[in-house]
Formats: C-alpha cells, sequence, structure tokens
C-alpha cells in the first residue's frame, strides 16, 4: 500500500461519511497498526505523513516500574516483548515508551481484513460523534421527522440518515401514529452509545408547547412578547402564560390570532389539545386569579411562608375551578408555581365560622371572661390575647360594652396571658428541640401551624409535616418516629 493509495481511502472515506480527513488518518494509523501487531506479535507505533501518504512503523516497549509484575486494568503480565523496567528505559519514565525504528510490513489478506475492521469500526465511531455534535447543539429545538416504525409502544423515526426514538411515555395519550406519518417533535436528549448516537424525542414536553407558539407567533419571536410559564396535561389541555414588552400590545390576542387561527394551530399539532392563554402578572395572587380561567375568584389568601394560597369561588363556579379530575387546579398550580387549594363560598363561610368558633373559646379561656366578652372583642378586631395586650386602651374603652375599668382588666389579664404562653412555648420549643432533627427555624413552623408540643408533633403524618416545612420524606419520617418514641408511644 504506498502513499497514493493511502490518499485514496482517506479522500473517498472522508467525504461518504462526512467525517474529517484527519479523523480518517487516525483511524488508519490505528487500523495498520492492529494489523501489525497481530502479524509481527509485538506493539507498535503507525505514523502516516499527512503530506506524501507515507508511513513508519515503530516498534515500542511501554515503560513499567522494576518490581512489577502485572500491568495495567487488565493486568498483563510483564512481557519482554511488550515491556521495559524502568532502570533498563535509558531515563524514561514509567508509562512512557522506548521506541525503535521497525519494517513496514507487507500486507497479506488477512492484514488487510484486520485494517479493514479496525478502519470500519473506527469510522463508525467519528460518524456517532459527529452526529451526537450535530444533535446536542440542536437539543431543546422542535423538528419534523418521518416515522419509520412502532416497536413495543415506542415510536422511532427517521431525522434524514440517523434514527430518533420517541418514548410511550413521550408521546400524546390516545395519539395514533403511522408508519410515514409526517410529525413535530422536541428534542430531549442526545446520547452516545456503543451502538451509536441515541436521539430521544418528546411531544409531551412543555418546551414543546413553548417552540410551537415562538414558530407561529412573530411577536413571540421577535422578542416584543414574552412566554413566561407553561402546564401541560398532554392531549386534552394546557395553559401557557405570556407578557408584553410593550403595553400597547394586546398578548393574549397576540397569541391567539385572528379567528383563532394562531393558537389553533398549535392545537393541532397537539392532537386536539385545548390551550388556555392567560396573562402575567407581576402580583403573584392576582396571576393565580388569571391561571385559574375560565372560573372566577371570589376572594383569595396568600400563605408566602408555605407557598400555597386559598382560593374561594361561587358555589356553582367550583365545578369549573377544579376541573374534570381536578385538570383546571392543577394546571393553574403548575403554571404559578403555588400550591392551590379552592374551596366554594358557602365551604369558605363554614370553615371561616369553625375558625371564628375556636379562636372564641381559645380567647375566652386565656382572659378568663365568657364567650360574650370574647365574641364582641373578636367582633371589634381583637382575635388574640397580643391584640388585647398590644391595643391602645382608648380603642377598647370605644367599644359600647366596655368602660375604663373593663378595659384595665381586660389588658392586664392579657398581658398575663402572654406571660404564661411565652413561658410555655419556651419549654415546649426546648422540648421539641431535643428530637433529633428538629431545630429552631422547624420550631417556628411547628408553632405557626399550631403543633406546639410533643404530643402534636407525634401525631403528624410524613405528608403533613413535609407539607409544613420544606424537608424529604426520610428526614420528616425520623423526626416523627423520634417524637413518638420520645412521647412514650413505644413503650
Amino acid at each position: 500500500m504506498d502513499g497514493k493509495e493511502l490518499f485514496l481511502i482517506v479522500e473517498a472515506i472522508s467525504n461518504e461519511k462526512n467525517i474529517s480527513k484527519e479523523e480518517v488518518f487516525v483511524s488508519l494509523e490505528e487500523a495498520l497498526a492492529v494489523a501489525t501487531r497481530k502479524k509481527k506479535g509485538f506493539d507498535v507505533q503507525i505514523n502516516i505523513d499527512r503530506k506524501t501518504g507515507d508511513y513508519v512503523t515503530k516498534r515500542q516497549w511501554l515503560v513499567v516500574a522494576d518490581d512489577a509484575r502485572y500491568i495495567g486494568e487488565h493486568e498483563i503480565e510483564f512481557d519482554p516483548e511488550l515491556h521495559i523496567r524502568e532502570m533498563d528505559a535509558e531515563g524514561l519514565k514509567v508509562d512512557e515508551y522506548v521506541t525503535e525504528p521497525a519494517e513496514n510490513i507487507d500486507f497479506g489478506r488477512i492484514a488487510a481484513q484486520v485494517a479493514k475492521q479496525v478502519i470500519i469500526q473506527k469510522v463508525r465511531e467519528a460518524e456517532r460523534d459527529v452526529v451526537v455534535d450535530n444533535y446536542s447543539q440542536k437539543v431543546g429545538e422542535v423538528v419534523t421527522v418521518n416515522v419509520k416504525r412502532i416497536d413495543r409502544g415506542n415510536v422511532y423515526v427517521d431525522m434524514g440518515g440517523v434514527d430518533g426514538m420517541i418514548s410511550k411515555y413521550d408521546l400524546i395519550p390516545n395519539e395514533l401514529l403511522r408508519k410515514g406519518d409526517r410529525v413535530r417533535v422536541f428534542i430531549k436528549e442526545v446520547k452516545s452509545s456503543p451502538r451509536g448516537a441515541q436521539i430521544f424525542l418528546s411531544r409531551t414536553a412543555n418546551e414543546m408547547m413553548i417552540r410551537l407558539f415562538e414558530m407561529e407567533v412573530p411577536e413571540i419571536s421577535e422578542g416584543v412578547i414574552e412566554i413566561i410559564s407553561a402546564a401541560r396535561d398532554p392531549g386534552l389541555r394546557s395553559k401557557l402564560s405570556v407578557k408584553a414588552k410593550d403595553k400597547r400590545l394586546d398578548p393574549i390576542g397576540s397569541c391567539i390570532g385572528m379567528r383563532g387561527a394562531r393558537v389553533q394551530a398549535v392545537s393541532n399539532e397537539l392532537n386536539g389539545e385545548r390551550v388556555d392563554i392567560i396573562l402575567w402578572d407581576e402580583d403573584p395572587a392576582q396571576f393565580v386569579i388569571n391561571a385559574m380561567a375560565p372560573a372566577e375568584v371570589s376572594a383569595i389568601v396568600v400563605d408566602e411562608d408555605r407557598g400555597s394560597m386559598e382560593i374561594t369561588v361561587a358555589d356553582d363556579q367550583l365545578a369549573l375551578a377544579i376541573g374534570r379530575g381536578g385538570q383546571n387546579i392543577k394546571l393553574a398550580s403548575k403554571l404559578t408555581g403555588w400550591k392551590l387549594n379552592v374551596m366554594s363560598l358557602t365551604e369558605a363561610d363554614e370553615k371561616q365560622a369553625e375558625e371564628d368558633k375556636k379562636a372564641l373559646g381559645v380567647l375566652a379561656e386565656q382572659l378568663g371572661v365568657d364567650e360574650e366578652v370574647a365574641g364582641v372583642l373578636i367582633e371589634e378586631g381583637f382575635s388574640s390575647v397580643d391584640a388585647v395586650a398590644d391595643a391602645d386602651s382608648d380603642s377598647l374603652a370605644n367599644i359600647q360594652e366596655f368602660d375604663g375599668k373593663i378595659v384595665a382588666e381586660l389588658q392586664e389579664r392579657a398581658s398575663d396571658a402572654q406571660l404564661v404562653q411565652a413561658i410555655g412555648d419556651a419549654e415546649a420549643s426546648e422540648t421539641l428541640q431535643e428530637i433529633e432533627g428538629v431545630d429552631a427555624d422547624l420550631v417556628d413552623i411547628l408553632f405557626d401551624n399550631e403543633v406546639k408540643n410533643l404530643d402534636d408533633l407525634a401525631e403528624l403524618s410524613t405528608d403533613e409535616l413535609t407539607n409544613l416545612y420544606n424537608i424529604d420524606s426520610e428526614k420528616a419520617a425520623s423526626i416523627i418516629i423520634n417524637a413518638r418514641e420520645k412521647a412514650g408511644w413505644f413503650k
């Protein structure tokens, strides 16, 4: 094999496989080295001159430690044909190579076949790397592909000479795809494996819907309308929140399009999935109200510490707010990032009445008064001993049923109740913090949610504790078990 033949081989492989000539040269060098090793029985290094195509062969020995018996991860026994002791290596260090010129072998049929196999393998690896590099740059894009085959629920598609896979979990439910169908997909991930490049696609990703709107709505691609978030129940319904950078622009109308043409195009591509366009708002409560559409919200209570909101709707709006199978409330929660709980006005009134009754009993007990007096205080906005103790005496004296003497007595009792409560809370906090895993921050959260002693904590479930405090289930379970053990549950 002369230099001219080598150049012709390199040129042909490079053009046919769309890989660089340097990669082909490297593959050829390794192929020639493998063939030479098989024929000669010793290790060699082949170097091809990139200008002339001529190649030279060098025999090489790996330098190993003087006391080494087994070498490398495969623990090859020391072989003087392959290895040389460091003391004999004329100054070279371990893992370096001693080399000397060797004669280029005359490649026979077997050697040529070995070289061919190595070249094929290396070219396949180079092709795989090219595919991985090309498609890695396209991750996050939506492309159109042809369905090649369907196997065990997974759909395999042709991506221009390369196969991609849509897992059955990434297919829109109840969507019927057949061989030969053209379909748009979202490039989710690209991996390199011994079998070649693996391209994983999806039709259920939120990002796919976002990309489709970017393609259909020029204002989005131009940057004057921004998509903030998206949530999908694939094939059924989804919500998309948008805002306009120019206040004169209607972002919802732009996304819907003339006679609904733009949103309908996206819906058709997603197998008829209904898309609600939601106006984003910097006020989280207003954003949630918008996201609950088409239901109308009557009232909303925000709990920032727990990242949740209590939503109240009219009785005839409750089914609409929840949606079929809880779909509307789930999508609104995913879209906004808030935990949402919805109830009817009747349920809200009943809950409020229950809370008022509970507060009435607690206040009456703490102040040592009857429920009638406690009820008057709550109606006037003084629903806790702190509110009574810290109130301006004139404000309390203005209540029709009270005079100065009663006010003074009430505030004194409130101050005493505060002291008792503070002492009790301090003792309870100390007891709770003796439990492994409980710190001062967790105690504050527990107190805010009326978990104020060992028994209250012991009676919590793992889910209840994780909902109150941002910890994993394993740690929550450990805390509850420790609390139950300390409370004497296991005696």
